[in-house]
């Protein structure tokens, strides 16, 4: 009977070594879902990242990019190459999303680069540490044994999250390099995966039920209002 029940847990105890209690006194939500974004969500990254303000820009590129820099990034996206994670509001707007960028280079295949944005009315929450947590099962999943982190010096939040995974942090200068191996995939790592994906999934829709829902009930409001408009002015 202990079967089931490891098959049950094993999701929640394969991530739990990669997160880390948020140092902020703002309620953490106990579960994040994290969706696997596609094409189809390419207006919602722009829309995300043409939010960020000069100074998050200036941490998330590496360099001041503006407003067409940041729509040429999210224009170039490889979705077939690539691997993209957001996590949405329940307004549906993408409020945090990583980007796990891989290399073509052959001697390179078992490598992966990881970035991280968070917009500024969520921060606090922990969620640049889930994104690189689900970076990480995924990552593993697929083979993955090295991940590296690319980011300006002054960018500490994000080297935090790489530190407090056991990565080794090289500075040089203004930009800093940091080096997580990751352990082998196991049963344990695709069952969780599997788990977060139907999660996520399931999140989402509902979201998106939710906000069909209110966007009717407002048209269906609106309507009400003329309608009591137009006997109003009729009985003048």
């Amino acid at each position: 009977m202990t079967e089931p029940l490891r098959w049950i847990t094993a999701p929640w105890k394969a991530s739990q070594q990669w997160l880390r209690k948020a140092a902020s006194a703002r309620s953490v939500p106990t579960l994040v879902p994290i969706r696997e974004l596609s094409a189809r969500h390419r207006d919602r990254i722009r829309a995300h990242l043409l939010k960020l303000d000069p100074s998050d820009r200036y941490l998330r590129f590496g360099y001041a990019a503006n407003d067409e820099q940041v729509k040429r990034y999210a224009d170039n996206l490889d979705f077939d190459r690539d691997d993209i994670f957001g996590i949405f509001n329940r307004r549906l707007e993408l409020i945090a999303m990583a980007h796990l960028a891989y290399t073509d280079l052959a001697h390179h295949s078992n490598c992966a680069e990881f970035g991280v944005s968070v917009l500024k009315t969520a921060r606090g929450m922990g969620l640049g540490t889930r994104l690189f947590a689900r970076a990480v099962l995924h990552s593993r999943n697929q083979g993955v044994e090295m991940m590296f982190i690319h980011a300006l010096s002054e960018n500490t939040a994000m080297l935090k999250i790489a530190r407090n995974a056991g990565a080794r942090v090289q500075r040089d200068g203004t930009e800093s390099e940091a080096y997580l191996q990751l352990p082998a995939a196991g049963l344990d790592t695709h069952v969780s995966e599997l788990w977060d994906n139907q999660v996520a999934e399931v999140d989402y829709q509902l979201k998106k039920q939710a906000k069909q829902f209110w966007s009717i009930l407002a048209d269906v409001q609106e309507i009400r209002q003329d309608v009591r408009e137009g006997r109003h002015k009729s009985a003048q």
